[in-house]
C-alpha cells in the first residue's frame, strides 16, 4: 500500500499531497517539536527573561547545585543527559506512557546522577528537551502552549493553537494499519511534550519554515535546529509519522511529512531539496 505523503516547498518543488495525505489536517511532528521549544528559549532570551547560559538550577529548585547544566546545554544536546528518561520504560507501543510529571520531578532531584555523559559533548536527548520545556514553563509561569503561541506562532502571523498538542479529533490525520484501522498513538502530552508532542498541518509548517529559516523573521535560527552546511534542518518521528523541515542557505526549502516509518523520509527530503533549482541562478 502506498505511503501517504505530503511535500511542500519553494520554487522548483512540486507541491503534492498523495495517497490520502492532506496538507490541511493535523499530523504528528515528533521531534520537530524541539524547534518550537528552542525558539521559545531564544525569544525569552532576547527579552531578558532568561539567558541562554542561565544555569538550570536557577530555574528549577529541584535541580541539585553544581551540575553545570545551562539552558543552552539542553537546547544544543550537550547537557550530558541521556536520550531517554530514566526509570521503567513504557510498553513498546507507548514508550513515554510512564514518563509522568512525578517521574520528571524525580529525575530533576537526581539530575547530577542522571547526567551520565560529559558536559559539552553532543548527545541527542529527548529528556533534555523535556527538562528545558519544564524550566521555561516554570520560569514564566505559563503553559507550554501559551509559550508557543506567544513566542512563535503569533509573531509569525499565525493563530494561537495553529500548532498544538491537542488538535481537534476531526482535524487529525493519523496512520492506519491493515484494514484501515487507526493505529494507536504514543502518549506525548505529558512532560515529554516539548521534546516531541506537537501536531501541525503541513501548510502551517511551511509558513513556519519560511518564517524561521528563509525570512528569519525572529532572528537567527534557534539552537535546536540541526546544521549540515549549507542546510539547516530538523526531523521528527513518532510510531506512525515522520517529517523533515529544511532550508538551504540559498533560500530553497521543503517540508516533507509521511504517514509511515522514518527510514526513507530523511533521504527523500534531502533529494527533493537539492533537486530544486537554486534561486536566481545561485549554487
Amino acid at each position: 500500500m502506498p505511503t501517504p505523503l505530503c511535500l511542500l516547498g519553494g520554487a522548483g518543488v512540486e507541491d503534492r499531497a498523495a495517497h490520502g495525505h492532506d496538507r490541511d489536517r493535523f499530523v504528528e511532528i515528533g521531534s520537530l517539536s524541539k524547534v518550537f521549544t528552542g525558539t521559545v528559549l531564544a525569544q525569552l532570551a532576547k527579552e531578558g527573561v532568561v539567558g541562554l547560559d542561565t544555569p538550570l538550577e536557577d530555574c528549577l529548585e529541584e535541580v541539585p547545585a553544581g551540575t553545570g547544566i545551562t539552558l543552552r546545554h539542553l537546547a544544543e544536546h550537550t547537557s550530558g543527559l541521556p536520550r531517554l528518561p530514566p526509570g521503567p520504560a513504557g510498553p513498546p507501543d507507548d514508550p513515554y506512557a510512564t514518563f509522568t510529571e512525578q517521574a520528571l520531578r524525580a529525575s530533576l532531584r537526581e539530575l547530577d546522577r542522571v547526567a551520565t555523559g560529559p558536559l559539552g559533548k553532543e548527545e541527542y536527548s529527548n529528556l533534555g528537551y523535556a527538562v528545558l520545556g519544564h524550566a521555561l514553563t516554570t520560569v514564566t509561569e505559563r503553559s507550554y502552549q501559551q509559550l508557543v503561541d506567544d513566542h512563535v506562532l503569533l509573531p509569525l502571523g499565525l493563530g494561537a493553537g495553529a500548532v498544538t498538542a491537542l488538535p481537534p479529533q476531526e482535524g487529525r490525520l493519523v496512520p492506519r494499519g491493515l484494514f484501515g484501522r487507526p493505529r494507536p498513538l504514543w502518549t506525548l502530552t505529558g512532560p515529554i511534550l516539548p521534546a516531541g508532542g506537537l501536531w501541525s498541518t503541513c501548510r502551517t509548517l511551511s509558513y513556519i519554515v519560511v518564517g524561521l529559516l528563509v525570512e528569519r523573521r525572529l532572528g537567527s535560527p534557534a539552537p535546536s535546529w540541526q546544521r549540515s552546511a549549507p542546510i539547516t534542518w530538523h526531523n521528527g518521528a513518532t510510531r506512525g509519522s515522520s517529517v523533515v523541515a529544511a532550508a538551504h542557505d540559498d533560500g530553497r526549502w521543503i517540508v516533507l511529512h509521511r504517514l509511515g516509518a522514518a527510514d526513507r523520509t530523511d533521504r527523500l527530503a534531502r533529494d527533493a531539496l537539492l533537486a530544486a533549482p537554486a534561486p536566481h541562478g545561485g549554487t
